[in-house]
C-alpha cells in the first residue's frame, strides 16, 4: 500500500459519491444475497450481529429476520435511512449507527458475527478495514462477506469506469476482495478457517440501455463518473457499458439477464 495516499480526502470523495443518486434502487435487487449470507453464517436468534458498510441493509434485514440483535452501520447516513425505513416496515428492531468500517466505535469482541454484502470491499484501506472487522468479532465468531470478483460484471464495469475516471494512484482495487489470496492475506493471522464459495448473481433489466440508465441515475460511482465527462465522453462511456452488457447477456434480444460472479466468504475468528 502506498503510504502517500490521502485516505481522508479519498473517503470524503467516496462518501459524496455513495451519497448521491439513491443506491437503494439497485441495492434492493440484491436482497437474496443477504439472505444467502445469513444462512452461510448460520446466524442464530439473539446473536449479536454487526453489518458494516451496510448500505440499504440487505444483510441487516436478513440477520434481523432470524432474530439476531443487529447493529447496522455505514459512513453514509442517508443509506442507513433507507435501511431503517425497511426495518420499520417489517417491524424489525435494529440499531442504526453512522460509522466508518476503518474506525469502528465498538469494543473488542463485541459481536458474534460481522457481515458485509458488497460493502467493505469498497473501503479504500483494505488492511485497516479487515483488522477492524476482526477486532470487534469475538473469538470463535464469524465474519461473513460477499464480494464481486475481478472478472464479474461489476468488476469489469469498474474497469471501464476507471478508463474515464481513473482511481487515485496507489489505491488497491475493490475487486481484490473477490480473490481468495487477498482475503487470506487480510485475515489469515486472525482466522482459524476461511471458507470461500463462488456464486453468481443475475442482474435482470429490460435491456442494456435500461441497465446503464438506472445505474447512471441512481448508483453513485457510476453517476459521478458520467458527471465528470464531456457529452462526447459520456456517450462513449455509455457505449462501452452497453457493449459489455450485450456481450454477457444470456437472455437474447428481448431482455437483459447478466450473471455476475461473486464469492461468499465465511471466516471463523481465531
Amino acid at each position: 500500500m502506498d503510504t502517500r495516499v490521502d485516505f481522508t480526502a479519498l473517503k470524503t470523495r467516496q462518501q459524496a459519491a455513495w451519497g448521491s443518486g439513491d443506491y437503494a434502487v439497485i441495492g434492493t435487487t440484491l436482497q437474496i444475497v443477504g439472505e444467502s449470507l445469513a444462512e452461510a453464517c448460520d446466524l442464530k436468534t439473539d446473536e449479536r450481529v454487526l453489518d458494516v458498510a451496510a448500505g440499504n441493509g440487505n444483510a441487516t434485514l436478513a440477520a434481523a429476520r432470524r432474530g439476531c440483535l443487529v447493529t447496522s452501520t455505514d459512513y453514509v447516513g442517508s443509506l442507513l435511512e433507507r435501511g431503517a425505513e425497511r426495518a420499520r416496515a417489517e417491524r424489525l428492531d435494529v440499531t442504526f449507527r453512522t460509522a466508518d468500517v476503518e474506525a469502528l466505535p465498538f469494543d473488542d469482541a463485541s459481536f458474534d458475527a460481522v457481515v458485509s454484502t458488497y460493502g467493505v470491499m469498497f473501503a479504500p484501506d483494505h488492511a485497516t478495514a479487515a483488522a477492524e472487522m476482526a477486532r470487534v468479532c469475538r473469538p470463535g465468531g464469524r465474519i461473513g462477506l460477499t464480494n464481486w470478483t475481478p472478472d464479474s460484471l461489476v468488476g469489469r464495469m469498474f474497469k471501464v469506469l476507471g478508463k474515464y475516471a481513473p482511481p487515485p494512484a496507489g489505491v488497491q482495487p475493490p475487486s481484490l476482495w473477490g480473490t481468495e489470496a487477498h482475503l487470506r492475506n487480510l485475515f489469515g493471522d486472525t482466522a482459524t478457517d476461511i471458507k470461500v464459495k463462488p456464486l453468481s448473481f443475475q442482474f435482470r433489466y429490460r435491456s442494456s440501455a435500461h441497465f446503464v440508465d438506472v445505474f447512471r441515475n441512481w448508483y453513485g460511482p457510476v453517476q459521478k463518473a458520467f458527471a465528470a465527462q464531456t457529452p462526447d465522453k459520456a456517450e462513449a462511456l455509455a457505449g462501452e457499458l452497453v457493449a459489455l452488457l450485450d456481450s454477457l447477456n444470456r437472455a437474447g434480444p428481448g431482455s437483459l439477464v447478466v450473471p455476475s460472479e461473486y464469492i461468499e466468504v465465511v471466516i471463523t475468528r481465531a
